[in-house]
């Protein structure tokens, strides 16, 4: 995948700051099971994931729990969604 990307990490809490948009090549149905173990990590053991996604400004990667997970979202605290569509990588 595009891990060689370089990438800013930024706080979780400013994800507003940016508009979100897909991913040049959607990799949601590759890190389904990258998500669920993030998804398991978060909820069973407080670990955090290292998210990198999509924005205008390029892409951007914050390191937070991952809460709860559907079909087209991915939730983080303070209830923020990320699309699925948006992300490019996904570590523990």
């Amino acid at each position: 995948m595009e891990n060689a990307m370089i990438t800013e990490l930024i706080q979780k809490e400013d994800i507003y700051q940016y508009k979100i948009i897909n991913a040049p090549v959607d990799h949601s149905i590759d890190l389904k099971a990258k998500l669920q173990n993030a998804l398991r990590l978060g909820n069973e053991f407080k670990s955090k994931s290292s998210i990198t996604f999509m924005t205008q400004d390029g892409p951007k990667r914050i390191e937070t729990t991952v809460w709860s997970l559907t079909d087209k979202y991915l939730q983080i605290k303070g209830g923020i969604l990320l699309p699925l569509n948006s992300l490019i990588a996904i570590d523990y």
